[in-house]
């Protein structure tokens, strides 16, 4: 079996190659929802759907991907990590191709949702074994060059997605996913080491339920998760609310749309990179608490502008931009000490701190939605101004402990 806890010196081809399949699996999952986004419109007006459907189509995304994490983890945990991922990538694949099929609106949203449950593997799985493989300071770098990689996917898609529906039909970008799986695929039966804890376990409701309450039952666990989600959200609101904004709203075109990502995304690998510089110098705590601060006055720069000027659509994009940096600083520290705070097997743990996630991602895109109808951009980004503050509040309860992300080990 591979060491689980693999040096930094040790870090050679094959050590290396499951983090990038990984990541390539990340990225086709996430290019499927970035990059049919801006053809979302295109996808409605074929249906005959109203544009509602539009960030709906990211909502039936994310609910999929709360809806099996609950198992996924533990089920890893007792019958290893590899299988389990390796049948979530070819779920993925099958499900991309079985868009072509897709008759009505109603179906192709369905077929979103079945989507969506590929990205319960990445979290509740992929990630659990990536933590488990590498130590501490290796681990937090290795997920923030990894996050760098996955949000090309968010950077580029608008735009590619935006220039793809002018040269070929949008369902072929469900092809281009499925080939993106099938590499990933491949890598990943090739590399990836099997690092479970409880094989051979057996799996029953009864102790699943336990486990799940003692995760549960700890408040910095709880708080570390719904920070993730809270803070997370804007940007998964931007995502799935922006073509509307941007395109309906304002009157933009389509390459213009893709235009105004750059900034925000770009924004954000940036802090990743500034991240990965800063792991061996910095402790996490103060890695986190650094990023605080771009991330609640990138939000009221946001909030401030469009209140006052409901067309004030670049301001906002200048706010999210310094929002998406701090994000790029503290969330990937973040989510190891969230994880590293139950001792549970990391597959419980990674699903419960993922299904926390995709609630709020989930409820918040619809609530962002209304609240754009209902108030404009004004009242969306006072919306992601609230998750904000939420996020602020969750950090005091979550960093309380001085111990916490300080090198020092918390009770």
């Amino acid at each position: 079996m591979e060491n689980k806890h693999l040096s930094a010196k040790r870090l050679g081809r094959q050590a290396l190659l499951f983090p990038l399949c990984l990541v390539l699996y990340e990225f086709s999952t996430y290019i499927g929802n970035d990059m049919i986004q801006p053809g979302m419109l295109t996808v409605v007006e074929q249906y005959q759907a109203g544009v509602e459907w539009v960030p709906t189509s990211m909502t039936a995304y994310l609910a999929g991907g709360m809806f099996l994490q609950w198992l996924l983890g533990p089920l890893s945990d007792r019958i290893g990590r590899r299988p389990v991922m390796l049948a979530g990538v070819l779920w993925f694949m099958v499900t991309c191709l079985a868009t072509l099929l897709a008759q009505n609106i109603e179906q192709f949203t369905a077929l979103r949702f079945l989507q969506g449950i590929s990205l319960c593997f990445i979290g509740a799985v992929g990630y659990a074994a990536i933590q488990e493989s590498f130590e501490e300071a290796v681990c937090i770098k290795i997920t923030a060059l990894m996050a760098n990689v996955a949000l090309i996917a968010p950077l580029l898609g608008p735009l590619v997605g935006a220039a793809w529906i002018h040269v070929a039909p949008w369902e072929m970008m469900f092809v281009l996913f499925a080939v993106l799986a099938a590499i990933s695929f491949y890598g990943l039966a090739k590399a990836m080491p099997e690092t479970a804890t409880r094989l051979g376990e057996t799996l029953s409701i009864k102790e699943l339920w336990r486990d799940y309450k003692l995760v549960l039952k700890n408040i910095r666990f709880v708080a570390g998760s719904l920070a993730i989600g809270f803070v997370s959200l804007p940007l998964l609101a931007w995502i799935a609310q922006s073509p509307v904004i941007i395109i309906s709203g304002e009157g933009l075109t389509t390459y213009e749309y893709g235009l105004l990502q750059v900034p925000i995304f770009g924004a954000l690998i940036a802090g990743n990179l500034l991240l990965a510089r800063l792991t061996s110098r910095r402790t996490v705590r103060a890695l986190i608490i650094l990023g605080g601060g771009p991330i609640v006055l990138g939000l009221v720069l946001a909030a401030f502008a469009t209140v006052f000027s409901a067309h004030a659509y670049l301001w906002m994009t200048a706010g999210l931009s310094l929002y998406a940096f701090g994000i790029g600083l503290a969330n990937a520290g973040l989510v190891r000490l969230t994880l590293f705070a139950s001792d549970m097997s990391k597959g419980t743990v990674s699903a419960a701190m993922g299904m926390l996630q995709m609630l709020i991602f989930t409820v918040g895109i619809e609530v962002s939605k209304h609240a754009w109808v209902g108030g404009g951009n004004g009242l969306f980004s006072l919306f992601n101004l609230a998750c904000g503050i939420i996020w602020l509040g969750l950090m005091v309860i979550f960093l309380r402990d001085k111990r916490v992300g300080s090198g020092l080990q918390p009770q």
